[in-house]
């Protein structure tokens, strides 16, 4: 129900696949404690699902990782556990997991691509996130070596787009600055962007990024990150 899994919804609700051939359940965290094994396993028993795709994270902008590293790090841990062993367990034929742009190593030349991912550590300000994440690549290479599961992951930029988290607190950079801004509209006042101005980043839209992990699903079948 999230960014990623309403743009998924959407576009797969374009793509008009016949349910005979494709049946998609979207879930949120009002389905199942992820964090749980045991209510992870129950919704897997539920569905009995062929193919995943794991977008379930806890996540938040800068200041939430900054001020919470070790919840974000064990939280993301056992939810990306118990999904992989679940997956494993009840023999889903494919899973596909969202990774994200601040997994890369902090310190690093240009441009990057996921052959550089564990090349040295993230950034200090979100590394209890990071490193969580950066274990699914590694899980997806062990359970394919231990268990020849076809497990493997999206390494999005940063992802915008409808149904996006507008808290000031804890959104990303373009969701934060579309709600700063229109409150500076709503009030009349001027808005100031901080920083300098030279840092560079990357955004994609999310209804895009649906349609790579949707063509990932169907047709990518390597443990090697996209």
């Amino acid at each position: 129900t999230g960014l990623v899994g309403k743009a998924i919804e959407a576009v797969v609700g374009r793509q008009n696949v016949p349910e005979s051939q494709e049946r998609w359940i979207y879930l949120s965290s009002k389905d199942a404690d992820l964090t749980n094994f045991e209510s992870t396993k129950a919704v897997f028993e539920k569905h009995q699902p062929t193919h995943v795709i794991h977008l379930a994270a806890k996540v938040g902008g800068l200041f939430k990782n900054l001020k919470y590293k070790v919840e974000m790090y064990k939280d993301n841990v056992d939810i990306n556990n118990n999904v992989m062993e679940c997956c494993r367990i009840y023999k889903v034929q494919k899973l596909v997991s969202c990774l994200s742009t601040c997994i890369f190593p902090d310190k690093t030349t240009f441009p990057i691509d996921e052959t550089m991912l564990h090349n040295g550590a993230p950034h200090s300000s979100n590394e209890g996130y990071a490193y969580a994440k950066r274990m699914i690549d590694v899980l997806n290479r062990c359970y394919k070596d231990e268990y020849g599961c076809n497990f493997t992951s999206v390494i999005p930029t940063n992802i915008y787009g409808p149904c996006d988290n507008y808290h000031l607190e804890d959104s990303h950079v373009v969701p934060g600055l579309i709600h700063k801004f229109y409150n500076a509209q709503k009030s009349g006042q001027d808005m100031t962007v901080m920083g300098t101005g030279k840092p560079l980043r990357q955004f994609i839209y999310s209804e895009d990024l649906a349609e790579l992990m949707i063509w990932v699903l169907r047709e990518y079948h390597s443990p090697e990150p996209i």
